[in-house]
Parts: structure tokens; C-alpha cells; sequence
């Protein structure tokens, strides 16, 4: 019993989900340790006695890989591997009356904006001198910043409003403290996340305010790669777009998630737009940056979608020719306005369908990467691996985009350098390149 009253705790967080879950474990890990409390993001150390667990509720598979994580961790705990297990994030907050009554091995839940109160298990305090300071826990030579929390938006089928709460942005001079830290700290590129980056600063401010938060950031010395994410497309502030073609170290690269590509279907999704809206707006897009990469994700079998709203967005997607293109399947959801309506399209043609755009879509990537052959591009090295260094373009985000390998063998670079590449091959979603 001596020798356990001494043992110092180690705690391990483990991140489902998203980007901005990831944001919130490395604020975590950074307070953990600010408060000298040995912790590690997703360590796979043997002797971490303490798991944080933060969790996804967006959709049915992400919950289920959440629960399932949960349980593993509730029977280590059972066995005598380890002491304490506290679960955070999305699910815990839509969830945690039920998740106490299924599972009692789990010490304590929290929601998504309790932060101070997990710390207090720890006796930790939550150090307001830390706040925009992140320990990253990838790469460093790029870092996510979450510029606001929550979402005001009505989507019939997005449960994040019940989860993460309202919009709050933070302010334009904290962001631009948290920048000019990881730019000291070796970070080259950020990528502005948010449940929706257009609402910035419309609570701060009382206007929209993305295109000052992306000069403020443009101006940080060191900078050299500003990204934007889940950019909505109803009431898209074209200022943005002024910014991104004046500033060289923002990429013309747009994340525009826009969900659907017939006007009824939208119209029940509760978007505020239609086809016929979206399609001018990316029009007007390119015009006004014509070397841009848009990304858009859409989904399929939401309540309304018929054979002719499918087909429409078939049509949608083989003309707008997305540079980007990511499809999930409708997920009916408690609480939810979608949830009111009938789910009337069975799981295996929502995923047929999906299936299918994402064909539509391998065949245009396929040919728009080959016009990148004999053309020469800044890239980002991100790792190394299976013998090839692995990196992207200013048109590719982390993980969910195109990368460029290089033979390792015949050239060398350091991880988070940018070098010059001149394109020799190209498949659906991989470039191969040579070192000029």
C-alpha cells in the first residue's frame, strides 16, 4: 500500500473525433503539465494510471467508436490496469445521464466547457496564463487554432449546437498572441477551424470579421501558410476572398462544407440557400481566385432525398468539378429537427450513394491531378514513411487531401521544411515528385 500512496500518477488522453476535439486535449495537456502533472497525449506508455477519454457524439459511427473506447477503458479498469478513468467531449455532453447509469467504472464525465472542473480531480487549477498555449500532439511545424466555439446555425440534421453550445469567438488579439507562440515554437502553417468560420466575430464585433482575423494573422512574422475551414455558404462574407487574393501566406484553399446539391433537399436540411445559390457562389469564387482548391463534404439520404434530389446532386458534383470532395451517409440523431422526420432511406443505398459520388469524384481528382504533371509547387514535408517523404501542397490539408511523395532514396528532406517539387506522376489522390 506504501509503494502505491507513492507512485506518481500518468495520464494518457485519447482524442475521438475531429480537429477541434484535438484543439481541446492539447489545451488540456497543456494545463495538465502546467500544473505539474505528468500527462501524454495518446501514449502508448504502460504505466499511465489515469485515462481522459474525449469524446465524439456527431454521428453513429463516431459514437459507437467512442463507447467502445469507453468500455475498453472501464474493463482495464476492472483488471486492476488502471486507476481512474474520466471521459470529456462531445458525447459525454449529450449523453451523461446515460452514460453514469451504463457505465459506472467511469469516475467522472464532463461536458465540452468544463475544462476547470476535470482539472479540479487532478487539485489542478486552470491557469488563465495559459490560455491560448497548446503542448501540440503531432508535428509541430503545423497547429489547428479554433477561433470560435459552438454554432448558431439551424441544420436539421447537426446535433453539434446540442453539444458544443452557442457561437463564441475569441478574440482577434488573443489569436493573434496564440500564432505568434507556435510560429516561435516552429509552427509554418495554421488551420483555422471552427463549427462555422464565417459567423467569426458577430458576437464580439456585431459584424463578421474573418477577413481582419485573417490580416491580423497574415501580418505575424514566420507565418508562411494561413488554411480555412468549414467556411458556410449562406451569407459567405466575400471580403474574405479580397484577403486571400492580397495575401501571399494565406493558401487558395477554401473548406466550404455544402451538404447537399438539390434545392428541396437543402431547403429541408434548413441551409438558408439553393443549388442555384451555391453554384453562383463557387463561381464567384474562382472568378475572384482562379488558382483555388475548394473543398466541400455532402451527404446522402437525408430525410427528402428521393432518386430525383440524389440525381441532382450527381449532376451538382460532376459540374462544380470539386477539387475536394468528402461524402458521409445520413445519420439520424436524437433532438435533432431531422430527427422529427421520417429516416426513410435505407442505410445500404444511403451508402451506395455515397459510393457513387465518391466514384464520380476519384475519376475528376484523377484528371485534375494530371494536369499537375511537369508543374512545380511548394510543399510541406509532413513525415516519412514506407520509404517515401510525404507531403502537400498549399491546396491540401492535413490528412484529408492529397499528398506528395518523394523517393527517399534519391532525395532528403528535414520533416516540417518546405522544398520545391516538380510533379512526375499523379493517381486519384497521391502526387509523385522529384526535389528541384
Amino acid at each position: 500500500m506504501k509503494a502505491r500512496t507513492l507512485k506518481k500518477d500518468k495520464v494518457n488522453i485519447i482524442t475521438m473525433g475531429c480537429s477541434k476535439n484535438l484543439v481541446d486535449s492539447e489545451v488540456l495537456l497543456s494545463q495538465l503539465k502546467g500544473n505539474g502533472i505528468d500527462a501524454r497525449h495518446e501514449s502508448n506508455a504502460e504505466d499511465n494510471n489515469i485515462v481522459i477519454i474525449n469524446t465524439c457524439g456527431f454521428i453513429d459511427n463516431a459514437k459507437q467508436e467512442s463507447i467502445n473506447t469507453i468500455l475498453e477503458y472501464a474493463t482495464a479498469k476492472d483488471q486492476g490496469l488502471v486507476d481512474k478513468v474520466y471521459v470529456t467531449g462531445c458525447l459525454s455532453q449529450r449523453y451523461k445521464d446515460d452514460l453514469e447509469d451504463e457505465i459506472p467504472q467511469v469516475d467522472a464525465f464532463f461536458g465540452t466547457r468544463e475544462l476547470p472542473a476535470l482539472l479540479k480531480k487532478f487539485k489542478a487549477d486552470y491557469k488563465h496564463e495559459l490560455v491560448g498555449e497548446r503542448l501540440l500532439s503531432h508535428a509541430s511545424h503545423y497547429a489547428y487554432m479554433k477561433i470560435s466555439e459552438g454554432c448558431d446555425r439551424p441544420c436539421s440534421f447537426c446535433a453539434i449546437p446540442l453539444m458544443r453550445g452557442g457561437h463564441v469567438s475569441r478574440p482577434i488579439e488573443e489569436l493573434v498572441k496564440e500564432a505568434k507562440h507556435k510560429v516561435a515554437g516552429g509552427t509554418k502553417e495554421i488551420l483555422l477551424i471552427a463549427q462555422d468560420s464565417t459567423y467569426y466575430g458577430l458576437d464580439l464585433y456585431k459584424k463578421r470579421r474573418l477577413a481582419d482575423l485573417l490580416r491580423a494573422l497574415s501580418d505575424v512574422e514566420g507565418l508562411e501558410w494561413i488554411r480555412l475551414h468549414y467556411a458556410y455558404p449562406t451569407g459567405f462574407p466575400m471580403d474574405v476572398l479580397e484577403v486571400m487574393a492580397e495575401r501571399n501566406n494565406i493558401c487558395n484553399y477554401l473548406d466550404i462544407p455544402l451538404q447537399h446539391g438539390s434545392t428541396e433537399v437543402l431547403k429541408t436540411m434548413r441551409r438558408g440557400t439553393t443549388r442555384e445559390k451555391q453554384e453562383a457562389l463557387i463561381n464567384e469564387i474562382r472568378n475572384k481566385i482562379p488558382d483555388i482548391a475548394i473543398r466541400t463534404t455532402l451527404i446522402t439520404g437525408h430525410p427528402g432525398e428521393g432518386e430525383k434530389e440524389f440525381e441532382e446532386m450527381v449532376d451538382f458534383v460532376e459540374r462544380m468539378r470539386f477539387e475536394r470532395l468528402g461524402v458521409f451517409t445520413y445519420s439520424h440523431e436524437e433532438d435533432t429537427h431531422a430527427y422529427g422526420l421520417e429516416d426513410s432511406v435505407p442505410q445500404v443505398v444511403k451508402q451506395e450513394r455515397a459510393n457513387r459520388l465518391m466514384e464520380i469524384q476519384e475519376q475528376i481528382s484523377f484528371e485534375l491531378n494530371q494536369e499537375k504533371i511537369g508543374k512545380e509547387y511548394k510543399v510541406l514535408i509532413d513525415k516519412k514513411e514506407n520509404g517515401r517523404f510525404v507531403g502537400r501542397t498549399a491546396y491540401d490539408s492535413v490528412e484529408v487531401d492529397n499528398e506528395v511523395l518523394i523517393d527517399a532514396s534519391k532525395f532528403y528532406c528535414r520533416l516540417g521544411d518546405f522544398v520545391n517539387v516538380k510533379i512526375t506522376e499523379a493517381t486519384e489522390f497521391d502526387l509523385y515528385g522529384e526535389i528541384i
